[in-house]
């Protein structure tokens, strides 16, 4: 049988990994919104330039190339960012129900 003592550290143990793992998740989310926004400006108009037609048409296709390469690096990265998120929110509700169960 647990001494009432020992249920008291087991919830203040509970309660550290409860937090951590809150902690992750946040950590987590924030990562992947910064991302969100990144890929999000790329998407932001070009603003207009007083380069003549033909130049600034080559300037708009090159920043196409770049900016479509930076989307497919982004877009695995948000992919990754993701699962993360999932299996940081799952080891959060796991660490809750937990903490519940103790308290």
């Amino acid at each position: 049988m647990s001494t009432r003592a020992d249920v008291q550290k087991l919830a203040e143990i509970t309660q550290l990994v409860q937090d951590d793992r809150l902690n992750r998740l946040r950590i987590a989310q924030e990562a992947r919104a910064k991302s969100l926004m990144q890929l999000a400006a790329l998407a932001a108009d070009e603003a207009p330039s007083d380069l003549p037609v033909i130049p600034a048409g080559l300037v708009g296709l090159a920043y196409q190339r770049w900016a479509d390469l930076r989307r497919a690096d982004l877009n695995v990265v948000i992919a990754r960012q993701t699962v993360e998120v999932m299996a940081a929110s799952a080891a959060a509700s796991l660490a809750f129900g937990r903490a519940l169960a103790i308290r």
